[in-house]
């Protein structure tokens, strides 16, 4: 039997700021402001995992590098990744 994949209603409280952008994006894209908070969602999701994919290639590079300045240069960028500048 074939399963149908449906939307999920969920309830989210936005501050007062990002519901008045959500909304100015919605009128300005001529969309629903349902589907500009799917989209940046969306966005989000894939954002977070091309970080993630970013961060295992750097820790890959820094398990194979032999020079102590590449090595100090990929810590660096892991650290700034995980705990910002």
């Amino acid at each position: 039997m074939q399963t149908l994949d449906r939307p999920v209603r969920q309830s989210v409280s936005l501050p007062p700021g990002i519901a008045h952008r959500v909304k100015s994006l919605a009128k300005s894209s001529r969309k629903s402001a349902n589907r500009i908070l799917v989209e940046l969602i969306e966005s989000g999701l894939e954002a977070r995992e091309q970080e993630k994919t970013r961060f295992l290639e750097l820790a890959d590079h820094l398990v194979h590098a032999r020079d102590p300045e590449e090595q100090r240069r990929l810590k660096e960028e892991l650290a700034r990744m995980t705990f910002g500048d």
